[in-house]
């Protein structure tokens, strides 16, 4: 692995972790915009390149031998693009395999050393970690050609450290290979690797900028490569980017470790994927199309390829209960949660008491697994009888896979990846398609014109002659309509197509470079032939137009793109997901025109860790509004993009801003959320004004899709997943058995700590005689547990100095991890039985043991440097510097009197969540309520005078502010109570944080999806089964495509309706003459409600006064709430019976009384 990586990608170009030919458009710029984004290159590079895979290195140009760069010093001024004028410089390039970096004089020295050493991959960080080999990722030929020499960039890890989570901490290969070789310059430099090189022979065309965020009008003409050099630039200014405009020879591939070709001629590619194939070791090898809305994708990873994770999710792990002694051995497991183990699987064995012998790391198979049990195929009659403890953990097992070249493959394909099971034919015939057009661009020396029935009849009677000489895989019917299509948009490629495929073939070089997840094997071929207009198309409507938008002209016609242009869209979210769109919206023309109109809006602002993914904001935007900052670089990227940005949450507090005029305007909603409940509130509004909802979400290398179209579809609240199942309080308060147990008690202890206590202490402060009357009116536990948390805060555990801070915390660490624990033990001491007569020590329960704090343990004084730091935060004391001084610190920390402790007798331990306590009804609350609120009002007399406590907000992203540095410290504490293992503060951070990892490959797959069916609703008149819902994991991978689900329909008489209706009266009824319009319908009211008050029940006498009343007032004075001057309608809940007394639901009832 040692040998330098390459990508390329576009038209008329190869991706290299190698080299070959390329073109930097929109296919290309797509895959470019997908990879790097994901960080943590320079801290982990060291991990990613296995020793068995090294081989000596060679440089791009080595057969050229000394050869000039020609690169740019930008601006760092402006955004994306850049029409600045930029210092030329010329760099020469030198041979050197012995290794090399970038000296001060400019010369690039492109080599490798076999190794990788311990040091420091950015030249100063404390990673420890140096990158010593070569690396270099080349769009070539007409692509761009990246070199990465040295781990390196500016960008400090911690904007990179959610995407390490997502792809790095948790399968490490998987991300510094993406970083460094799938995505291409864009995401390579906000990795931030040394440096960059890129290759293009082509100059740019109008065409382009339908796909290529990079390009502008002014750039038209220029080299490819050439233009991007300083838009990349300007992602990183510590990136030194070059580019390369000369052909490349294929024995250069020989320093690759893959190469990803796209848009060379099948005999180009057979050529390169036999030497490549053949090669020792094999070079992996991807070849991918994007023609209109038809792509494909091959690989061929050589004739054996190790795949050391084929799904990339955590090894499966169960609590034992008990193991017999037999042949086969029966292993039982708790009943908490059901086995994942399935036959075959090679199982581990840790922490077993008595059977010591399966402790020995030596992998075991399963068999006839169960949901809580399973035999193991291993004889354990002689072993020691089983006591307790003990967990089971699956390994994960490598994989060989052996890999056809295209040549063979062509002729011999085997079974193709299939994405749409609508669509089970399809695959045979795409291959046979693009081998067509292959055909017929080697005949004709270009693609078939758009519009061009000359050029289809050629390409569909080239497709019989193919089929006829098929044999086997001959197709029983060659689709004229299909191909006829597939001509008319063969040269163009589509943004939603670019973006899809980007992130398909971006995670296969992850993949060939690091052995994580299962590769493709080996054809993918994909359509989505339903995203043109149901409308034909007429040969002069899709002539070009000498616009941007050429080449989407030529598939869906210019009469579609106005359209488009037209539409009026509300974009929720300005994140990962919210920037893919607005780059993918503005390179499609949508809402560019001054009817149209895009509307983006987040509540949120940039911090560091967006910038690995969300690749619209840069250094100096942290701290701004993401919907600003990524609505001015989306404008830049297209200027005629009429875009506008706000910065409400939209949710029912903000429905003044985001009124009924607003909605009714709107052509579609694209959600890009991050949580449930706002999707469900959008869902909710969607469904009222009965706008089209495209949904979509990433998790790690998941995604999906879900199309909500008013009356064709189930609305996205319809169908619910599982809730996550939580962990029962008495379990992570007292019996932790894993870290996430560990992690959430940390983290409700920071927020009880930190925020709520100082909250309650405000809320008595600001008030103190109406607080504690409301506490003694409620006279209940709560109340009491409120006012001693106050009580501790203002007498004995106030702070008034550091040395005070420091006090408390180390009488924390005493109480949490040795006092409670003795406690809890001399409760319940090893050898105790439940009522029962069981062990009560017996799995899950782990028993634990306390911990002796020690000044020389540096993790107990990083708790106490972190828990002391935050409790003077709250009481508004500085830290001074010599607390961030490990041995004054502990100086400090030895002058803490800790009290001996004694056990208390009697002392009610929860162990049941569902045990009720009888002990709480006894204790007199009332009177210890009264002698607390004497205490709190007897210290509030001693408070300095405007005393306020600085409550703390938990922030997971700040690494300075001791706020994860506390709550990991909280948590490792307790897992080395309970003999847990512990985890770094990243992986703490994850766990704590709630984090949902968002990486650019399928963030990318599913922004283009999303896109394809965006298609459809703007073109309007298709059908449900047109219409794609997408689940898809690209680490296995698995694309999976189904119609959405109908909505339910309700009939009664000759009427229908579904979720989708509302009956709306535009006249301002009594609510005698609602019951009456009711009565026209056939049905009895017989109550009516609006929100949470009820206007009228036919079983209340008093009711029937309000019958020759306006409903609107009616509800004004029941509900006690004016409605606001942006409202004109009110929305009633009626419920109704037919004649024989049989309840029918209806539809919501809009009265519109404005």
């Amino acid at each position: 692995m040692a040998r330098k990586l390459g990508l390329g990608l576009g038209l008329g170009f190869c991706v290299l972790v190698g080299v070959v030919s390329a073109d930097l458009n929109l296919f290309g710029l797509s895959l470019l915009s997908v990879a790097v984004s994901m960080g943590c290159l320079r801290r982990l590079m060291h991990f990613m390149l296995p020793s068995k895979r090294a081989a000596g290195g060679v440089d791009v140009a080595e057969a050229g031998g000394t050869e000039a760069f020609v690169g740019k010093k930008p601006r760092v001024d402006r955004l994306i693009s850049s029409a600045a004028g930029a210092e030329e410089m010329e760099v020469e390039k030198n041979i050197n395999c012995s290794g090399g970096n970038n000296n001060d004089s400019g010369e690039v020295n492109n080599g490798v050393n076999g190794g990788v050493e311990n040091g420091d991959v950015n030249g100063g960080s404390s990673s420890g970690v140096e990158c010593r080999r070569s690396m270099r990722i080349c769009t070539a030929g007409s692509s761009p050609c990246m070199d990465v020499r040295r781990c390196g960039g500016s960008s400090p890890p911690t904007c990179l450290s959610r995407d390490c989570r997502a792809s790095v901490r948790k399968l490490i290969v998987f991300l510094e290979i993406i970083d460094v070789i799938v995505s291409l310059p864009k995401n390579l430099v906000l990795a931030g690797v040394k440096s960059v090189t890129l290759h293009d022979e082509g100059a740019i065309e109008l065409w382009d900028l339908s796909g290529n965020f990079f390009f502008s009008e002014e750039d038209v003409g220029k080299n490819r490569a050439l233009a991007c050099v300083q838009k990349l630039q300007e992602l990183n200014n510590a990136v030194l980017i070059s580019a390369i405009t000369t052909k490349l020879s294929k024995e250069q591939l020989s320093s690759y470790q893959a190469v990803v070709f796209t848009d060379l001629t099948l005999e180009e590619a057979i050529e390169y994927n036999d030497y490549c194939h053949n090669h020792q070791p094999p070079i992996s090898f991807i070849k991918s199309e994007v023609r209109g809305l038809f792509g494909n994708v091959f690989c061929d990873f050589g004739p054996e390829f190790t795949v050391a994770d084929v799904d990339g999710e955590e090894p499966h792990t169960g609590i034992i209960a008990s193991i017999s002694n037999d042949n086969p051995a029966l292993i039982s497991c708790v009943d908490d949660e059901r086995l994942e183990f399935q036959d075959g699987d090679l199982v581990v064995f840790s922490e077993v008491e008595g059977m010591t012998e399966l402790n020995d790391g030596k992998p075991r198979k399963v068999k006839n697994a169960r949901p809580y049990s399973f035999f193991l195929e291993e004889d354990t009659a002689n072993f020691g009888l089983y006591k307790r403890g003990g967990i089971v953990t699956q390994v994960k097992q490598p994989k060989i896979l052996n890999f056809k070249t295209l040549r063979e493959a062509l002729s011999d394909p085997g079974d193709f990846l299939l994405s749409d099971f609508s669509k089970f034919d399809r695959p045979p015939f795409l291959h046979l398609a693009f081998q067509a057009l292959d055909k017929f661009r080697c005949e004709v020396g270009r693609f078939p014109v758009a519009g061009s029935e000359e050029d289809a009849r050629k390409l569909i009677a080239l497709a019989n002659n193919i089929n006829e000489i098929s044999g086997e895989n001959r197709v029983d019917e060659v689709d004229g309509k299909l191909l006829r299509h597939f001509a008319f948009g063969a040269r163009a490629v589509l943004n939603p197509m670019a973006a899809m495929f980007g992130g398909i073939v971006g995670q296969e070089v992850v993949k060939a470079c690091s052995g994580k997840f299962h590769p493709l094997f080996q054809f993918f071929y994909f359509d989505s032939v339903e995203s043109l207009p149901t409308e034909p198309l007429e040969a002069g409507d899709v002539m070009p137009l000498n616009s941007r938008y050429d080449a989407q002209i030529s598939v869906f016609g210019s009469r579609f793109q106005k359209k488009l242009e037209e539409a009026n869209i509300f974009v929720v979210g300005s994140g990962a997901l919210g920037c893919e769109f607005l780059k993918n919206l503005a390179l499609m023309g949508v809402c560019c025109s001054r009817q149209g109109k895009l509307t983006i809006t987040d509540d949120d602002v940039i911090e560091k860790s967006n910038l690995s993914r969300q690749f619209l904001f840069r250094d100096w935007n942290i701290g701004q509004a993401k919907s600003t900052v990524a609505a001015t670089a989306a404008a830049v990227i297209n200027p005629a993009l009429h875009i506008e940005a706000l910065q409400n949450r939209a949710g029912p507090e903000t429905e003044n801003v985001f009124d009924d005029s607003f909605w009714e305007s709107l052509s579609v909603v694209i959600n890009a959320l991050d949580n449930v409940n706002a999707r469900m509130y959008m869902d909710l509004r969607c469904l009222y004004f009965q706008k089209p909802l495209l949904e979509s979400g990433t998790l790690g290398a998941k995604c999906n899709t879900q199309m909500v179209i008013p009356h064709l579809t189930e609305n996205y609240g319809a169908s619910r997943d599982p809730p996550e199942k939580q962990a029962p309080m008495c379990t992570v308060h007292s019996f932790p058995h894993n870290i996430d147990h560990c992690l959430t008690w940390a983290r409700s202890e920071f927020e009880g700590l930190l925020e709520k206590t100082p909250n309650e202490v405000n809320a008595f402060l600001s008030n103190p005689g109406e607080y504690t009357l409301s506490k003694k009116k409620a006279g209940d536990a709560q109340a009491r547990d409120l006012l001693e948390r106050v009580l501790e805060c203002l007498d004995k555990e106030r702070c008034e100095t550091f040395q005070d801070c420091i006090t408390w915390a180390r009488l924390k660490f005493e109480d949490y991890y040795a006092n409670r624990v003795k406690q809890l033990t001399f409760t319940f001491p090893e050898d105790s039985a439940t009522s029962t007569g069981a062990p009560f020590w017996s799995a899950p329960k782990r028993f634990p043991r306390p911990l002796q704090f020690s000044t020389e343990d540096p993790s107990h004084l990083n708790f106490i440097l972190a828990a002391s730091a935050l409790r003077a935060e709250t009481f508004g004391i500085p830290v001074p510097d010599w607390a961030k001084n490990p041995k004054k610190l502990a100086e400090a920390v030895d002058k803490v009197l800790v009290p001996d402790f004694q056990p208390k007798q009697g002392v009610k331990i929860e162990t049941d969540e569902k045990a009720t306590s009888a002990a709480a009804a006894s204790v007199d609350d009332t009177t210890i309520i009264s002698d607390l609120i004497a205490r709190v009002q007897e210290c509030y007399k001693s408070l300095p005078p405007g005393f306020r406590m600085n409550p703390i907000q938990f922030e997971k992203d700040d690494d300075t502010n001791y706020h994860m540095d506390l709550i990991a410290g909280l948590a490792n504490m307790r897992a080395r109570n309970y003999s847990i293992p512990e985890v770094d503060k990243l992986k703490a951070k994850f766990i704590a944080g709630r984090i949902i990892p968002a990486i650019a490959t399928s963030t990318a797959m599913a922004t283009g999806l999303v896109c394809l069916e965006l298609y459809k609703v703007v073109a309007g008149g298709h059908k449900v089964e047109d219409y794609r819902n997408t689940f898809a994991n690209l680490a296995l991978p698995l694309f999976s495509m189904a119609e959405p689900v109908p909505p339910k329909v309700v009939k009664y008489r000759d009427m229908s309706w579904t979720i989708w209706d509302r009956w709306v009266i535009r006249e301002n009824l009594t609510l005698g003459e609602l019951l009456e319009w009711l009565k026209g319908k056939g049905l009895s009211a017989y109550s009516i409600s609006c929100g949470t008050s009820l206007l009228y029940n036919s079983m209340f006498p008093r009711h029937t006064e309000r019958l020759k009343r306006k409903v609107v007032d009616v509800a004004r004075e029941v509900s006690k709430i004016e409605l606001p001057s942006y409202r004109r309608h009110l929305d009633v809940v009626v419920a109704c019976e037919d004649d024989e007394e049989n309840d029918i639901d209806i539809p919501l009832i809009s009265i519109y009384f404005r």
